[in-house]
């Protein structure tokens, strides 16, 4: 290992739980600190929980979007500067703000503390307070886990009027700052070879210009049923950030009714059903009030007791640039039912998983149903999801590969490393 380096991780929310963000954030640092170097990660709500170790360094936003009263309208004592009054306004004006102003946020509070940091690491934001620090010569990268693009590709496409789509174009208006600024700093990073091409497809940014470090999980902590412990039957479980297309929750739902002709089967949906939203909307339609539980975000260990007792886990995304739902299913020998979207085929495997067509529910009911049906197909694509995390992803290993990303990157820079 060359010398332990100054790190300031950058996190424009990082939901503890039941958000990959919060995750990676967590994870990285503390095998970051573990290796070695000093880390302090600078966040907006909501904040990340950290390991011992690690320092938070909160920069509050005023939280607009916060539960359970999102789009809220601030108290005027509540504002303390311009960068508050323009995330206000972008607000009003149905655009999503707190890339830019997290970045204006970080930019601010770092550049009297340039001296203190060899490098800065955004995690997504991509917003333009970034290029302040670069052209301080304060040396900037970044992962990009996809592009949300995408997401507003798929959004639009389900958006059921006019209205709503002037509304989406308005609120993502946020990723072309994103593919500007992409290009402009001194290294980019993303989870799987998906995502790099399609960084390179939508942002612009050459493939050869991005490194793939793939995200991990603690295979000692996501472990196996212990001995004796036996998984529900018909069971299904999901794990959702948001409930929004990209997802495809929908999807699940209706394959669950399907099943729901033959068997009890039952969903557990770690996430929430947006008030008004579509899935909220499919569970009365598809009469499954009584059939799926909505969870919420759980900490971690309950997290992991839900994927030890399920009898399989469903992934219906219609595009992931990674899935850290998926290696937390397959660390926990729990069967994967999983679309054929994004990057679900590079991470899950051709054996840990049945793979599915995205967006087609004949073929996940029917495949959800294989698994139900046979335990012993179920163990086998557990035990094989479990050996393909322990050869391929755990946290020290993605660790270990960013810490060289800096050093070529500061070496590039000409810049000790």
């Amino acid at each position: 290992m060359g010398r332990s380096l100054r790190i300031a991780l950058l996190s424009y929310r990082s939901k503890p739980h039941g958000g990959g963000q919060g995750v990676y954030v967590r994870a990285l640092s503390r095998e970051l600190t573990e290796l070695g170097h000093r880390v302090e990660v600078f966040s907006g709500q909501p904040y990340p929980e950290l390991d011992d170790g690690v320092p938070l360094t909160k920069l509050p936003s005023l939280d607009l979007y916060r539960e359970p009263d999102p789009f809220r309208m601030p108290r005027p004592s509540e504002f303390r500067d311009w960068i508050d009054v323009a995330e206000w306004a972008t607000m009003c004006a149905a655009g999503f703000p707190e890339p830019l102003t997290f970045t204006l946020r970080a930019a601010r509070h770092l550049l009297p503390r340039a001296g203190e940091f060899d490098i800065v690491h955004d995690n997504q934001s991509l917003g333009y307070g970034l290029l302040r620090l670069t052209r301080a010569g304060l040396p900037t990268v970044a992962t990009v886990h996809h592009p949300i693009a995408i997401d507003r590709q798929l959004e639009l496409a389900a958006a059921p009027s006019l209205y709503k789509k002037l509304t989406l174009r308005r609120w993502y208006a946020f990723t072309r700052m994103q593919a500007k600024v992409v290009q402009q700093l001194d290294a980019v990073t993303t989870v799987s070879e998906t995502s790099r091409v399609d960084i390179e497809r939508h942002m612009g940014l050459p493939a050869s210009r991005v490194d793939l470090i793939p995200n991990g999980i603690d295979p000692g902590t996501f472990a196996p049923p212990p001995g004796g412990q036996r998984r529900d039957t018909d069971s299904i479980v999901a794990i959702t950030s948001a409930d929004v297309p990209l997802k495809g929750l929908v999807h699940l739902l209706e394959a669950v009714a399907k099943l729901r002709t033959e068997r009890p089967v039952t969903l557990t949906v770690v996430g929430s059903a947006r008030p008004g939203g579509p899935a909220e909307a499919a569970l009365d339609r598809l009469a499954l009030r009584d059939a799926v539980r909505f969870t919420g975000p759980v900490p971690e260990a309950e997290l992991i007791s839900l994927l030890q007792r399920a009898t399989v886990m469903a992934i219906p995304s219609l595009y992931e640039g990674f899935s850290l739902p998926a290696i937390e299913a397959m660390a926990c020998a729990t069967p994967l039912v999983a679309t054929d979207a994004g990057a679900l085929p590079e991470v899950v495997g051709t054996e840990a998983g049945l793979r599915v067509k995205a967006g087609d529910v004949g073929e996940l009911t029917a495949a959800l149903q294989l698994v139900l049906d046979s335990p012993s197909l179920a163990e086998q694509l557990g035990r094989a999801g479990r050996r393909r995390v322990l050869d391929t992803y755990t946290w020290r290993a993605t660790a270990e590969r960013t810490a060289e990303w800096y050093a070529q990157t500061l070496e590039r820079k000409g810049l000790p490393c």
